[in-house]
């Protein structure tokens, strides 16, 4: 359920890839309330001196597990005073590890002696528990980042990019293509931006073989009807426009830092960047398959 403030005026753009000081406060908080009412038992618990199964979350256990898995963090990030979040992808992979050691506590029985309940856990209700309000805190910070019913977090592509991106399914007949086209998907949507700008190679790659399907070995004339078969015969302008476009495209290819690692060539700057020529190339690769009747 959203808030009053997103029914009236609409979510907050999630255009954010960096997470702030109060989404790092949520996501602290949401960890903590979890270790204290036992959640994270189902896979670190505190077991009841008399041998009667899970009272909690054995903390010591969990917080040593993250720290083998996860480099960033050196001490218990969930308490102590906030200040400077930590690095991005070290708070996402944080959230990955506790959603996979996470569990719905469920009281079993009381022990009297103790003063505890044994617990007993249902693992799919607190993961999508944890998932919601996680993805809660991502929604309303303008985070640009979605966990995923299997645990995973993926990036949000910009809006005018994310619905196609999201239910992409290439079935171009050429299977290497098909290939290229889901790496680039794949990697555009990983929230590392070292990861993403390969997305750019693979998509380039894609570019450089859709361009040689069809029949016959001249490059330049196979373009050419690829370009024809998409404006028609009675849009010569829109038909000019595409084949500047695809010039274009190739050149960037060529000479920025996207397939090749010349020293000549220039790097991107920025994580905007990356978003811009991942959507200006796949915008007409998917003109292209589509009219060539390909998903």
């Amino acid at each position: 359920m959203g808030y009053f403030s997103e029914r009236e005026e609409g979510e907050r753009p999630r255009e954010n890839d960096q997470i702030g000081e109060a989404s790092w406060g949520g996501i602290r908080a949401l960890i903590r309330a979890r270790i204290e009412d036992g959640s994270f038992g189902a896979s670190y618990p505190d077991t009841c001196p008399d041998g009667g199964g899970p009272v909690g979350t054995d903390e010591s256990g969990f917080r040593e597990a993250m720290r083998a898995e996860i480099d960033g963090f050196e001490e218990r990030p969930w308490y102590g005073p906030a200040g400077e979040p930590p690095r991005t992808l070290d708070i996402l992979d944080l959230i990955e590890f506790c959603w996979r050691c996470i569990g719905k506590p469920e009281r079993r029985s009381y022990h009297d002696y103790f003063r505890h309940h044994h617990l007993t856990y249902d693992i799919d209700a607190g993961r999508a528990e944890f998932a919601e309000a996680i993805n809660r805190i991502f929604r309303r910070g303008g985070l640009a980042y979605e966990l995923t019913a299997d645990g995973r977090i993926e990036r949000l592509a910009p809006p005018v990019l994310r619905e196609a991106l999201s239910s992409a399914v290439f079935r171009t007949g050429d299977r290497e293509l098909d290939r290229l086209l889901e790496t680039a998907r794949r990697k555009f949507l990983d929230p590392d931006e070292t990861v993403r700008r390969e997305s750019l190679e693979a998509l380039w790659d894609a570019w450089e073989r859709l361009k040689t399907l069809g029949a016959g070995a001249d490059k330049k004339a196979l373009v050419h009807g690829l370009l024809d078969s998409v404006a028609g015969p009675s849009m010569a302008r829109f038909r000019g426009a595409l084949e500047r476009e695809a010039k274009e495209l190739t050149w960037i290819g060529n000479n920025l830092r996207i397939r090749h690692a010349e020293t000549s060539q220039e790097s991107l700057a920025s994580s905007a960047h990356v978003d811009y020529l991942f959507h200006r190339l796949f915008a007409l690769i998917l003109l292209i398959l589509r009219e060539r009747g390909a998903p």
